[in-house]
């Protein structure tokens, strides 16, 4: 199994306390951290066919007969109390299948040859109150994961992918640092789990945020996760074990192609930029990677 970084070390895998729901981990690929600067467009001329190739794995949301649809679940981690947050985020979940935006994930096939198909779901939300602390590690965010599942506030869902959303004072890792989320993946009673770390962006808004004062939404750590989960989930459905869709070279996966990369915006009434409007709500999201004509980054497909 690869692991991929993007500059930044794999955190070991520490096995879970003795007698908690477990996660058998496998690798974890990360999201970096906002360069601070716009950046350019890939080269094209160095890339070959689409500037992203398969690598054999299972692809989410291929079945013809919509029996592998993917599943969106969050877990609310820490103290979440008044943030609108807990409106937006479910709110963005809910739209984000069927839109302009996840048809992009349509140019990635699975070994049959089926490609994606542009359907999610918001499969509903838990909430854990810091029951592994305040400071988390990748084992440990599978516990919460684990946790959710073996309380039934969560279905076990093979075709589910799993989101820990950290309150503020939570941290993991080298989150803010080098990283602003991660996707990875396990086996929880045999079964196999996808699911992400996503931290809160208000706890470091240019690292993980738009460079910008304010949001559409008017909550910017919330705006900013949108964008986290946008990139954590179209890698997810395209990458879910680390073994399908990544560039060769670089080992970077779709979003990552196109990260912080927002191209065709337009300011909002509280000065705030956006990109797209998904249901009734408008967000700033990068954006992802087509892999028809030759590769390019886009809102839509």
């Amino acid at each position: 199994m690869r692991v991929l970084s993007l500059g930044a070390a794999i955190a070991a895998l520490l096995s879970s306390p003795a007698g908690a729901a477990e996660i058998e981990l496998g690798s974890v690929h990360y999201m970096p951290v906002n360069p601070g600067f716009d950046r350019k467009v890939p080269n094209r001329s160095a890339i070959t066919d689409n500037g992203i190739s398969y690598h054999g794995g299972p692809v989410m949301g291929t079945n013809p007969d919509f029996s592998n649809t993917p599943n969106i679940y969050f877990v609310w981690y820490g103290n979440w109390t008044g943030d609108t947050a807990l409106t937006i985020l479910p709110d963005f979940a809910s739209n984000i299948g069927g839109s302009p935006y996840f048809n992009i994930n349509t140019s990635y096939p699975d070994g049959s040859g089926n490609p994606v198909i542009n359907l999610a779901n918001f499969g509903g939300s838990s909430s854990d109150n810091y029951s592994q602390g305040s400071v988390l590690t990748v084992s440990r965010v599978g516990n919460i994961v684990a946790g959710a599942i073996s309380r039934g506030d969560l279905p076990l869902d093979i075709n589910g992918v799993y989101f820990v959303l950290t309150s503020a004072d939570v941290t993991e890792g080298q989150f803010c640092l080098r990283y602003c989320g991660w996707h990875t993946w396990g086996t929880y009673q045999g079964t196999p789990v996808k699911f992400s770390f996503v931290g809160n962006s208000r706890r470091c808004l240019r690292a993980c945020a738009a460079n910008q004062t304010t949001s559409p939404n008017g909550n910017l750590g919330a705006d900013g996760m949108a964008n986290l989960i946008a990139h954590e989930f179209e890698e997810s459905v395209t990458d879910p074990q680390l073994d399908a869709w990544w560039q060769n070279g670089t080992g970077q996966e779709n979003a990552d192609l196109c990260a912080w990369m927002f191209g065709t915006t337009w300011t909002e009434l509280n000065g705030s930029l956006a990109n797209m409007t998904l249901g009734t709500r408008d967000y700033l999201i990068q954006q992802n990677w087509v892999n028809a004509l030759g590769g390019y980054c886009d809102l839509s497909y």
